[in-house]
C-alpha cells in the first residue's frame, strides 16, 4: 500500500521536530567550544532555518522513496 502525501508529511515533521531538539542542544553545547557566542533568539533563529532545510530534505526524499517503491510493485 502507497504512503499518502499527508502521512509523508506528518513522518517528516515528527523527525524534524526530534531533531530541532537534538540540533539546538548540541548548538548550545559545541558553539562555545569554537569561540561561537551567540544569544538564545539567534541559536532558535539558526535552528529555525536548518529545521525548515531539513524538513523540505525529510520530505522530498520520503516522497522520492515511495515514487521508487510504488513503481518497482
Amino acid at each position: 500500500m502507497k504512503q499518502s502525501r499527508r502521512m509523508s508529511m506528518v513522518e517528516a515533521v515528527a523527525n524534524v521536530a526530534i531533531g530541532f531538539g537534538v540540533a539546538l542542544g548540541t548548538q548550545v553545547m559545541v558553539f562555545p567550544l569554537f569561540g561561537i557566542e551567540i544569544g538564545p533568539t539567534r541559536h532558535l533563529a539558526l535552528g529555525g532555518i536548518f529545521t525548515l532545510v531539513s524538513l523540505i530534505r525529510s520530505y522530498t526524499l520520503r516522497r522520492l522513496f515511495e515514487h521508487i517503491r510504488v513503481r518497482n510493485i
